[in-house]
Parts: C-alpha cells; structure tokens; sequence
C-alpha cells in the first residue's frame, strides 16, 4: 500500500486511529512527568610526578634537578590511572561509596565508554547524578576524596618513598550541577513512538476486518433477493 493509499485508510478509520493517538499522546506526557528529573556533576583529575621525578637520590644533600609535573608525564602515571579507575568502579566499592541503591550514582572513567582500554592518559573522570543538586556535587567530592586515599593505600602498599608519591590535582574542578532531561525525552518519545504505531496497526486492522463484514452482511440481502426472484416466478 502507498503512501496515500495509508493517509486514506486512516481518514476512514479516523474513529479507530484518533483514539489511539490520544492515547500515544497521554502515554507520552505520563512517562515524561513520572521519571525524575536528576542533576549531574563532573570533574577531571589529573595524576603528576613529583617535582624531583619518580627516583629518591641516595644522597640527600646533593641537589635534585626539578621538573614541571606537567611536563613529566609517563606510562606509570597511566597505569596508576587505570588502576584507580577499576578500584573505584567495582561492585564492592560502590556499595561501601553507599550508592548501589537510590537515587545518587557515579562513575569513574576514562573519559570514554571503552573499558577496555583504561590507560590512555593520566586523567580520571568522575561524573556523579542525583535527584538534586547538591547530592550530585556531594557525591563528586566524596569520589574524588575516596579516589585520593585509594591512591595513597596502594603507594604505601608497594613501600614507595613518600618523597615520589604520584598527586592528584582537580584539573576540572565540579562543574555546576545540570539538569539531565535526556532520559526524560527520550522515554517520551519512545513512549510516543509506540503509541503511534499502536494507532496505525488499529486502523489498518479495523480496515482489514471491514471488508469481510461487508460481505457477510451482503450474503443475506442476495439470498433474500434471489428467493424474491423465484417466489415471484412461480
């Protein structure tokens, strides 16, 4: 059937499809008022080098060149990287955060969705949502204040000199807290979406079964006919 062989069929069974489409129409408002409006939060870490490098001089007294901790990026810092973000996303470390239930997540990541491939960088980014503002900037702190003492543990676990611990700095401090309608629309348009079809499947049914009912109810009349013809033949 083409197109306007579609738009026809519809204006036929308009009594069929309007109903319907209200009813997409109500589906979709119901699900945009009903899921919750939440807020997000993100913030980007960086991990540097001390000052002095990564090596403590076995002489104190001799003087150690300094370097930029900017400038002083290498694979350890990645890995280092990487390692925080698997430690801050595990079950276990969720639900000691106290998010595994509720309406306040986080995630800890890379800066992309390929978990995969944890150690690109020496950067770690943490986004946290909530139902209001301040819990999703109270949930950001509180990662990146856990996300600090996991990598102070794991440096003395390894008996590091505390003159090379790695530091991490707030190379984007928490944004401002945003509403996140994402959700919210893309529900009520996939709500819409179905109602709709659920319109035109009615119609064209309603069509179908039209038919049939139209010559169910011409059988009668040509038999009623034909006993008419033969009665008045006799």
């Amino acid at each position: 059937m083409d197109f306007w062989g579609s738009i026809l069929v519809l204006i036929r069974r308009w009594y069929v499809a309007l109903p319907a489409f209200l009813l997409a129409l109500g589906g979709a408002f119901y699900a945009y008022t009903t899921i919750p409006l939440t807020y997000s939060t993100t913030a980007v870490l960086v991990l540097t080098a001390p000052t002095s490098g990564g090596v403590q001089p076995p002489d104190p007294d001799q003087p150690v060149a300094q370097v930029n901790p900017l400038l002083n990026f290498d694979h350890g810092l990645d890995v280092a990287a990487s390692m925080l973000i698997s430690v801050m996303s595990t079950p276990d470390m969720v639900a000691d955060m106290g998010t595994a239930e509720g309406d306040t997540g986080y995630k800890v990541t890379n800066g992309t969705n390929n978990l995969e491939s944890l150690a690109t960088g020496p950067l770690v980014f943490i986004e946290g949502e909530s139902r209001t503002p301040e819990e999703s900037a109270a949930i950001v702190r509180q990662v990146i204040e856990r996300v600090r003492q996991e990598l102070d543990v794991r440096q003395r676990q390894v008996h590091a000199p505390p003159q090379t611990y790695i530091t991490i700095s707030e190379a984007v401090p928490p944004t401002t807290p945003a509403p996140q309608t994402g959700r919210k629309l893309r529900s009520s348009a996939a709500a819409l979406g179905l109602g709709v079809i659920a319109a035109l499947t009615a119609a064209f049914a309603a069509e179908s079964l039209a038919g049939p009912l139209r010559r169910r109810r011409s059988v009668p009349s040509e038999k009623r006919e034909l006993v008419g013809a033969d009665g008045a033949g006799a």
